[in-house]
């Protein structure tokens, strides 16, 4: 987790929402990126979707059966779905997100009995940390 936050400090210290994300392959971290819908004029360059583009890229398949994914706020419905799409094994995430959260809030996507892959799901870990960052970042535009 600690890689995804400091992708997240980058990604507030860039202008962008402070959520940060790393994939981990066979216990080594093989992709960290920040959110950068803004620098890169994409609004699908969520943390999360880099990092899986990188991962998948890196590994030369589509298919992250063997990875864990460590991300600082509760994937949204586009992320969650391309967690499942890839297969991801276990996600870990810090701060829920009840606006925009798609595993425990929102459409709860992991839930749906049509969907072809559910991960292993830990929230919470380091929270306290993201949750803060998060905040400060929106305080400070208010």
């Amino acid at each position: 987790m600690r890689a995804a936050l400091d992708a997240a400090h980058a990604a507030a210290a860039a202008g962008e929402v402070p959520v940060g994300a790393a994939l981990v392959h066979a216990g080594r971290v093989i992709a960290v990126a920040g959110n950068a819908p803004r620098g890169l004029c994409d609004p699908t360059a969520h943390a999360e979707m880099r990092v899986i583009r990188e991962g998948a890229a890196a590994l030369g398949r589509e298919r992250l059966e063997d990875c864990d994914l460590w991300v600082t706020l509760e994937p949204c419905a586009m992320c969650a779905g391309a967690i499942a799409h890839a297969r991801i094994a276990r996600l870990y995430y810090a701060a829920p997100d009840a606006k925009g959260g798609a595993v425990e809030h929102g459409p709860r996507l992991f839930t749906q009995p049509t969907l072809h892959h559910r991960p292993q799901v830990y929230p919470g870990i380091g929270e306290g940390e993201a949750a803060a960052l998060l905040r400060d970042f929106f305080a400070a535009r208010r």
